[in-house]
């Protein structure tokens, strides 16, 4: 039987994850996503596959959302609970003008909630603000 504050800490981790995907501030990389993880999605059409360290890389390399004033949008859709140590939750966010549609894969690693897989699909583009 699943506990409260298990389920609370994985709120926690999807928290931390929504904050990543906003300020991109890859010094908290490592306490969202696991070394291992990867990354798989669909983008123009051609399947996209990601480690961890070059996500991490690429949200180092250019502006975050945060800084070009974007939108924050995010929300939880699903939580499903294998175990108490192993869940995947189901999140819509905005990352500057894509929308993304993600299942993440979560293990309890060490005390801690991680991503071990992301996939990721694109729901929707946004316009490109004109000045």
């Amino acid at each position: 039987m699943l506990d409260r504050a298990t389920y609370h800490s994985l709120l926690d981790a999807v928290a931390r994850y929504f904050d990543l995907m906003f300020d991109s501030d890859v010094s908290r990389f490592d306490d969202v996503f696991a070394s291992t993880a990867q990354l798989h999605g669909l983008r123009d059409g051609n399947l996209r596959l990601l480690p961890a360290q070059d996500y991490k890389s690429a949200l180092a390399c250019g502006p975050s959302p945060k800084s070009k004033n974007a939108p924050r949008q995010q929300e939880i859709l699903l939580v499903d609970f294998a175990s108490p140590t192993q869940a995947v939750v189901k999140v819509r966010v905005r990352i500057d003008t894509l929308l993304y549609l993600d299942y993440l894969a979560y293990h309890h690693i060490n005390s801690a909630w991680l991503i071990t897989a992301k996939s990721f699909h694109v729901e929707h583009r946004y316009e490109v603000p004109r000045n």
